[in-house]
């Protein structure tokens, strides 16, 4: 029987491990499932929060230059003001199937007559998507909501494939599937720090005021690591899209200088960044060092869009997880937020 991590008893490891296997499953189970009965759609709305809406994220990011119509992630109480009838698909995903924003959004839905299923392991969700007639898509995931963002993009991806919004994703999801696999050898338990670059970004990390940076539709991967540096490391760490902050927050880089030696900026690149913006990024962390703030980037893997997103955001999830081991932390519990859920819960 392997050896219990003490700082690691629920095995963060495994399901940081488990990001491929999940993905595959997910489109797998999405590939057979029951879909809404649709017409023609406008636009379609993801609602969710925290560690379930970041599929919805990843997956609108991962689409934009695919869809022929909007589809946006929502992350608050009720709907947009424009999301209403059939023409609108409202699909609500929420892990537990509790969240409270979440089922706000489902209940909008209803009142708005609009095109409504749901994503979710069980819960209230399922409970009244079955009262309303409403379709719910469960899987089956043990662990925290963060972790199951491999099945939420997978059952996404085919949903959208199957209403015919875009082409058949078998051949990319498999890449994703490969490079993440040989991506849990390169950054992995066991290997050793000479040759594991999210155990050394890690170490560099440890008492440091962290920011990522990421462009275009690689924004999501920035706002994934920092909320993972925030739940497993139990660290504070920020992210920003690239090109808005060349507009912005380089003009920020002169106070208060007393903090720049204990920041930490990492530029995350990807073959499919823009060409001008790749540019942005070199000159970007040129000013950022000549500022004093210590800079670092990751570089994606694999050939396809989907596996170099994946390949950053496991990156991300490996390097959150050893600055979690770095700082005595479990990375699993999250107690101050669901202290917050029982405060509201009053």
């Amino acid at each position: 029987m392997p050896e219990t991590n003490p700082f690691d008893p629920q095995d963060m490891h495994a399901s940081i491990e488990a990001l491929g296997a999940n993905l595959r499953s997910g489109w797998q189970l999405g590939l057979r499932s029951a879909i809404p009965d649709v017409g023609a759609l406008r636009q379609i709305v993801i609602c969710g929060m925290g560690g379930s809406a970041i599929g919805g994220d990843f997956t609108t990011a991962y689409l934009a230059d695919q869809l022929a119509i909007p589809a946006v992630a929502h992350r608050n109480y009720g709907l947009p003001g424009w999301a209403r009838g059939p023409e609108t698909l409202v699909i609500c995903s929420s892990h537990s199937g509790n969240t409270e924003e979440t089922l706000s959004s489902f209940k909008e839905a209803l009142k708005r007559d609009c095109t409504l299923m749901s994503i979710s392991t069980g819960g209230k969700l399922a409970e009244l998507s079955t009262q309303t007639g409403k379709i719910c898509w469960i899987f089956d995931h043990v662990g925290q909501p963060r972790t199951a963002i491999g099945w939420t993009v997978g059952l996404l991806l085919a949903l959208f494939f199957r209403l015919g919004l875009i082409e058949d994703q078998t051949a990319a999801v498999e890449e994703a599937v490969a490079v993440l696999a040989e991506g849990i050898q390169k950054l992995g338990k066991d290997s050793p720090v000479s040759s594991n670059p999210a155990k050394r970004l890690a170490g560099q990390l440890l008492e440091r005021n962290i920011i990522i940076y990421a462009a275009g539709e690689m924004e999501v991967l920035a706002r994934r690591w920092k909320s993972e540096i925030n739940e497993l490391a139990k660290a504070w760490a920020a992210f920003e899209g690239i090109p808005e902050m060349n507009h912005n927050a380089l003009a920020g880089l002169r106070h208060p200088e007393s903090l720049y030696e204990h920041t930490s900026a990492i530029f995350l690149r990807s073959d499919f960044d823009h060409e001008r913006n790749r540019k942005r990024i070199d000159h970007s962390q040129h000013f950022f060092l000549e500022a004093g703030v210590g800079v670092d980037s990751a570089r994606a893997r694999g050939e396809g869009k989907l596996a170099q997103m994946f390949s950053l955001l496991q990156l991300g999830d490996f390097v959150s997880y050893y600055l979690a081991l770095a700082y005595g932390e479990d990375p699993t519990p999250i107690e101050i937020l669901n202290e917050l859920k029982r405060l509201l819960a009053d």
